[in-house]
């Protein structure tokens, strides 16, 4: 027996609603690490910059969120609207494993083995 295909309101609970958790967890940790650490690869100004980018970003995910579950699901969110959050947590990634990569060569050279 054939499956039928899921109504358009189950795939957006199934592909938007984490879709858009995972935009609001990986904004909250770029948020986090650009307030809490002193990336030495970016001006002050350059972080300011990215900070103010991500807080942006977390509140248009927010609004899309909340349109979302007042909505009961029936509302999806524009392809153009995705894309330049996904371009921006990109660039987070990037800062963060420069930033990392950076961290654990600093605690390489402060512990070298013997």
């Amino acid at each position: 027996m054939p499956q039928s295909q899921p109504s358009e309101k189950e795939l957006l609970r199934t592909v938007l609603q984490p879709l858009l958790e995972d935009f609001q967890y990986w904004f909250s940790r770029s948020r986090s690490l650009l307030e809490t650490e002193d990336i030495p690869f970016l001006s002050k100004e350059q972080q300011s910059n990215l900070l103010s980018r991500v807080k942006q970003a977390q509140q248009e995910v927010s609004t899309a969120a909340m349109l979302f579950q007042a909505t009961g699901g029936e509302v999806g969110v524009e392809m153009a609207t995705l894309m330049p959050w996904h371009q921006l947590l990109s660039e987070c990634w990037q800062v963060g494993m420069r930033w990392r990569s950076l961290a654990s060569a600093r605690i390489g050279m402060e512990n070298p083995r013997r």
